[in-house]
Protein backbone atom coordinates (compact mmCIF):
# COMPACT_ATOMS: atom_id res chain seq x y z
CA UNK A 1 0.00 0.00 0.00
CA UNK A 2 1.17 3.60 -0.77
CA UNK A 3 2.24 5.83 1.79
CA UNK A 4 0.11 9.11 1.79
CA UNK A 5 1.24 12.25 0.69
CA UNK A 6 2.37 15.30 2.33
CA UNK A 7 2.68 18.88 2.20
CA UNK A 8 5.80 20.23 3.94
CA UNK A 9 7.96 23.56 3.64
CA UNK A 10 11.63 23.56 4.54
CA UNK A 11 13.66 26.07 4.41
CA UNK A 12 16.82 25.88 2.73
CA UNK A 13 20.38 27.45 2.79
CA UNK A 14 22.67 28.03 0.43
CA UNK A 15 20.40 28.33 -2.80
CA UNK A 16 21.96 30.84 -4.61
CA UNK A 17 21.28 30.13 -8.36
CA UNK A 18 19.20 28.20 -10.49
CA UNK A 19 21.26 25.49 -10.82
CA UNK A 20 21.01 25.39 -6.94
CA UNK A 21 17.25 25.17 -6.95
CA UNK A 22 17.54 22.40 -9.19
CA UNK A 23 20.03 20.32 -7.24
CA UNK A 24 17.51 20.55 -4.60
CA UNK A 25 14.81 19.58 -6.34
CA UNK A 26 16.63 16.25 -7.75
CA UNK A 27 17.92 15.78 -4.06
CA UNK A 28 14.05 15.47 -3.37
CA UNK A 29 12.81 13.44 -6.15
CA UNK A 30 15.77 11.06 -5.63
CA UNK A 31 13.82 10.26 -2.37
CA UNK A 32 10.52 10.17 -4.62
CA UNK A 33 10.06 10.68 -8.42
CA UNK A 34 6.88 11.54 -8.61
CA UNK A 35 7.46 14.73 -5.57
CA UNK A 36 5.86 17.91 -6.30
CA UNK A 37 8.83 20.37 -5.64
CA UNK A 38 8.21 24.28 -5.61
CA UNK A 39 11.16 25.99 -5.05
CA UNK A 40 11.58 29.77 -3.49
CA UNK A 41 15.22 30.77 -3.61
CA UNK A 42 14.25 34.59 -3.26
CA UNK A 43 12.74 33.69 0.44
CA UNK A 44 15.04 30.74 1.17
CA UNK A 45 12.27 28.02 1.18
CA UNK A 46 11.22 24.55 -0.77
CA UNK A 47 7.69 23.38 -0.93
CA UNK A 48 6.92 19.93 -1.38
CA UNK A 49 4.25 17.42 -1.84
CA UNK A 50 5.24 14.15 -1.17
CA UNK A 51 5.57 10.33 -0.13
CA UNK A 52 8.90 10.98 1.34
CA UNK A 53 9.23 11.15 4.91
CA UNK A 54 10.39 15.07 6.29
CA UNK A 55 13.40 13.96 8.07
CA UNK A 56 14.64 11.99 4.97
CA UNK A 57 14.16 14.82 2.69
CA UNK A 58 16.23 17.32 5.89
CA UNK A 59 18.98 14.60 5.67
CA UNK A 60 19.05 14.29 1.76
CA UNK A 61 19.40 17.86 1.22
CA UNK A 62 21.72 18.93 4.38
CA UNK A 63 24.15 16.14 2.69
CA UNK A 64 23.65 17.42 -1.12
CA UNK A 65 24.87 20.59 0.79
CA UNK A 66 21.74 22.89 1.10
CA UNK A 67 21.09 22.68 5.09
CA UNK A 68 17.34 22.38 5.76
CA UNK A 69 14.98 22.75 8.62
CA UNK A 70 11.27 22.16 8.87
CA UNK A 71 9.05 25.68 9.00
CA UNK A 72 5.67 26.14 9.88
CA UNK A 73 3.29 26.65 6.80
Amino acid sequence: MDAMRSDLLLRVEGMTCDGCAAAVARAIRRLDPEADVAVDRDHAYVAVTTRAHGDSLVDALTQAGYPASPMEP
